[in-house]
């Protein structure tokens, strides 16, 4: 049969056919919608002070671990601490960081963890020091938490011992650590200790100086930093939390690190500056202030801050390798009384 016969006696097939042509033709026109990205969200900022109950105050140290880079440590790190405090409010973190990790992320990494536990951010202090007493392990916490009942009846005593130095960096640390924890002790004694922290010039026999710790303070969890990779001298300096009776007011803020960006001394005057401003937007005051760090990175930039922040309360300064900023001078945070 001719092809015109079969089109003439099918021509609703014709009509199809065309109708299918000129929809694909349309179709092809038409524009693909874009497609919908996801913006994740930032991490939240750490609140530059946060406070707690005084009398409910509870001190944990985070174990060390050689497991992963920074970030997966500080993550580890972060659970430990939950775990062991019972996922409580977390207050304050002291973060030290051994290696070449950017302390910068720790605050974010620190925000992260606890967002996703649903958890309020704490004020956080970040140092980067010469080593822990555990080889690769690259962070360590300090953890401040709020228990659910009152654990500190009387209130909480802060102390620390000075620094003891010996001029050979070389020197073995083992002595001069038994001296400051004489110190230390003269001013805390070892019963109600909570917490005990030194920083010390060199790592050798880091289980010894964590025996030492253990043995004249059983009660607490203790912590031995090494705060320069090149020190320049020996030296030992210790710090201790204790249940006492010198400071009873209702709450206690804890502030961040506040960082001077440079070397002069407008710059360690603004770094304190801000640190004020942060207390009295807590509603405390400098005048306060219970304890004070500073974490100089040379000693010129330590006899200034020493200089310019002299205070009844105790000022540990403690040298450091790093702070979360290139080209700063030192590092400091505080904890503050708060009546309210």
């Amino acid at each position: 049969m001719p092809s015109v016969f079969r089109a003439f006696v099918n021509p609703r097939i014709t009509a199809a056919v065309a109708l299918l042509a000129v929809a694909a033709a349309a179709g092809a026109q038409k524009k693909k919608p874009e497609e919908i990205t996801q913006t994740l969200e930032l991490p939240k900022d750490p609140p530059a002070v946060a406070s707690g109950e005084t009398r409910k105050l509870v001190f944990h140290i985070s174990p060390l671990s050689t497991k992963g880079l920074l970030s997966l440590q500080t993550k580890d790190a972060v659970k430990a601490i939950l775990k062991l405090n019972g996922n409580a409010r977390i207050v304050h973190i002291r973060a030290f960081v051994a290696g070449n990790g950017d302390v910068r992320r720790v605050p974010q990494i620190v925000s992260e963890a606890l967002t996703e536990k649903k958890q309020m951010l704490p004020s956080i202090s970040v140092v980067r020091t010469g080593g822990l007493s555990l080889d690769n392990s690259q962070v360590v916490l300090e953890a401040v938490s709020l228990a659910k009942k009152d654990v500190n009846p009387t209130g909480l005593d802060f102390a620390e011992s000075g620094i003891v130095t010996a001029p050979d960096p070389s020197s073995s640390p083992k002595p001069l650590l038994e001296k400051a924890l004489d110190q230390l002790s003269t001013k805390a004694p070892a019963a109600g200790t909570l917490q005990v922290t030194c920083f010390v010039s060199t790592m050798v026999d880091a289980a010894g100086m964590l025996s030492a710790l253990s043995t004249r303070f059983p009660g607490a969890v203790t912590n031995v930093v090494m705060t320069q990779r090149s020190p320049f001298q020996a030296f030992a300096a210790c710090q201790s939390i204790r249940r006492g009776t010198r400071v009873t007011s209702t709450k206690l803020a804890f502030t961040g690190t506040r960082v001077a960006f440079g070397q002069m001394e407008k710059d360690a005057t603004h770094a304190f500056d801000r640190l004020d401003k942060d207390l009295t937007e807590a509603g405390t005051s400098p005048s306060s202030v219970v304890f004070t760090n500073i974490y100089p990175l040379s000693g010129t930039m330590a006899e200034l801050s020493r200089k310019l922040r002299q205070s009844a309360s105790p000022v540990a300064v403690i040298p450091a390798d790093g702070v979360a900023a290139v080209e700063a001078g030192f590092a400091v945070d505080a904890i503050a009384a708060v009546e309210k």
